[in-house]
């Protein structure tokens, strides 16, 4: 190509009529999780539908391991042509590198294209702790320090992040005992092993509708509609205190401005169809092949709000479970994701990594968190 055709080709019209055939293929869609998990269900429900208005199916490509290092190199090191995306998370641009030493830029390795939405950890206990508030945990903690045990899907997880960040917040002293995934952590909890936990807010609804845990608090800007009677952590005095499983669509480094505006534009749109944001909120993992399904009448209870999680004098006022959603265990049978959409612009977005990446680093370099890979 000559300079006369190279500058023809970056032209604004060259530019626009690019845009406008984009895309004419399929889309890879890098997923870092493993299939049938929580980030793969959303990859999948939120593909569609934007594919749908792209005019192109997503491809989606599930590769695990390494807290997501393995989907992160594979994305930074594809060509930026809008051919293949990620599907990010608080892990893979959050709390991953900044516990980690990473083979790759959470920010200068990535364009991002736009966040998906979000879903709030809940501050839970095993039932036979002596608290039925956050101010009584708080003073619980205090008294009888380093005598709670915390459990963590993991060390450097957001699960132990967001304790830490709360330990740092409370001056509480407590003990980190992490496990591999949520699953045994909550079986230890139930069990009265551990003493406490930040779980997903999805991930703690079985238990606490079985009235095995209490939700003392959760994180976000706001209450839950499905826990409406449980205050946030910073309506509770912990301002500022952040701690989301958030979700988001990235791409390589230098992708074309007319590619990003494209993808951003129609990921909004799918975002703002209610019918979409529907399943985003109450997906079933039936969604996602070879995950089981809970019955019409659990999936209708899961779904409801909780008025009031614990009466004053601690007794339980909401429904029993029935049995079939007693047998729910564990990250790999939930009924929903709870996941709030927050569209935004994919300059919005890259702001939003870029404080995650700067609030847990500093935690984890304030709290002496390092491992290795």
């Amino acid at each position: 190509m000559n300079r006369r055709e190279m500058l023809l080709a970056t032209t604004p019209l060259a530019l626009g009529a690019r845009a406008g055939t984009f895309p004419d293929k399929p889309i890879r869609y890098i997923c870092p999780v493993a299939a049938g998990g929580g980030s793969d269900m959303i990859a999948r429900v939120f593909s569609q539908r934007w594919g749908q208005l792209l005019g192109q199916p997503f491809v989606v490509d599930n590769q695990s391991g390494g807290g997501g290092v393995v989907a992160c190199q594979s994305t930074a090191h594809a060509k930026p042509d809008g051919y293949t995306l990620m599907q990010g998370y608080v892990a893979t641009h959050g709390t991953v590198p900044a516990t980690r030493t990473v083979a790759y830029d959470p920010i200068g390795d990535f364009t991002p294209i736009g966040m998906i939405g979000a879903t709030p950890n809940v501050l839970a206990v095993t039932s036979s702790l002596p608290v039925d508030t956050l101010a009584q945990f708080v003073e619980y903690a205090r008294k009888h320090p380093r005598q709670i045990n915390y459990g963590s899907a993991g060390s450097g997880s957001l699960t132990h992040l967001a304790m830490e960040l709360f330990i740092q917040a409370s001056g509480a002293s407590m003990l980190h005992v992490p496990y591999r995934g949520i699953a045994p952590a909550f079986n230890d909890l139930l069990g009265g092993q551990i003493q406490a936990m930040f779980p997903g807010l999805a991930a703690t609804l079985p238990y606490l509708r079985a009235h095995r845990v209490k939700v003392l608090a959760l994180t976000g800007n706001r209450r839950s509609p499905l826990l409406k009677g449980v205050p946030t952590l910073d309506e509770a005095g912990f301002k500022g205190f952040v701690a989301a499983q958030w979700y988001g669509a990235l791409g390589p480094a230098q992708m074309p401005a007319d590619i990003v505006a494209r993808l951003n534009q129609t990921q909004v749109a799918a975002l703002n169809d209610p019918a979409l944001r529907e399943k985003l909120v109450s997906c079933h993992r039936s969604d996602v092949v070879g995950c089981a399904q809970p019955s019409e009448r659990s999936a209708r209870r899961i779904a409801q709000p909780i008025p009031s999680v614990w009466a004053s004098d601690a007794t339980p006022r909401c429904a029993p479970m029935a049995s079939a959603d007693r047998q729910m265990t564990g990250d790999a049978t939930l009924a929903l994701e709870a996941v709030e959409p927050m569209p935004m612009t994919a300059t919005a977005f890259g702001q939003y990594i870029a404080a995650e990446v700067q609030r847990w680093s500093a935690l984890a370099k304030a709290r002496n968190i390092r491992f290795d890979m």
